[in-house]
């Protein structure tokens, strides 16, 4: 087995939710690891802050390979419930055809785009971030179709001598999957934070809450963070 140092590195998009960090202790195995959190005035920013803060501690991540970006004008521009006050959380916890009101406008697109900035200035070969569709909500961005695209542009948008290779680890696994992919590698879901409504205990009724529930229910496991309802 190679040594720690001599493993490569790879940007992880690492948001501070139960997904995000089971594909960081995924790439754990075979990469060294750069965190990349992003805000863009989502409700609980600072709750995500600090689950990003604690995670990167936990895989022992030091300050240089971390980095936190600004994306406030997604707050300005609105259209999310995840952004714009006046606009409901949803909490049927129901997947449709309808996309949820917490779809934040081509989100992912920048995300990636950072992470993929900050993969070619680091030269680290590959990109993770924890989308899924399997058991999403229904978010265009979280398509597998939309990767493949994506990974076109970041061919035809690098340097010729760049190599960066889009991950998506958890794509097609279902919630109660990633819990058990979670337990397995040893992922810190403790320190996870998923509620889109609250910072302090999880509300336990919006989608994001329902779904993370539903999965560790599943998985037969009880989930380790409170809830209010």
């Amino acid at each position: 087995m190679p040594r720690a140092a001599q493993l490569p590195l790879a940007v992880i998009a690492l948001s501070g939710g139960m997904d995000s960090c089971v594909t960081a202790a995924i790439a754990a195995r075979p990469s060294r690891l750069a965190l990349l959190h992003v805000t863009y005035g989502q409700r609980t920013a600072r709750r995500e802050r600090q689950a990003f803060d604690d995670i990167a501690a936990f895989y022992r991540v030091p300050q240089r390979l971390r980095l936190v970006a600004g994306l406030d004008h997604l707050a300005r521009i609105g259209g999310s419930s995840l952004t714009d006050p006046d606009i409901r959380v949803r909490t049927s916890g129901r997947i449709g055809r309808q996309i949820p009101s917490s779809y934040v406008p081509f989100r992912n697109t920048q995300i990636l785009s950072v992470a993929v900035a900050w993969a070619e200035a680091l030269g680290a070969p590959h990109v993770y971030i924890g989308a899924v569709a399997q058991d999403s909500s229904g978010y265009p961005d979280c398509r597998p179709e939309y990767f493949q695209a994506f990974q076109q542009l970041v061919d035809l948008g690098t340097k010729p001598d760049t190599r960066i290779t889009i991950v998506t680890p958890v794509l097609h696994l279902s919630k109660a999957d990633i819990v058990r992919k979670g337990i397995e590698l040893g992922a810190p879901l403790h320190l996870t934070w998923s509620c889109y409504q609250n910072e302090d205990i999880a509300c336990g009724k919006c989608d994001s809450c329902l779904l993370r529930l539903r999965g560790f229910q599943q998985a037969g496991v009880p989930d380790p963070i409170p809830y209010a309802s």
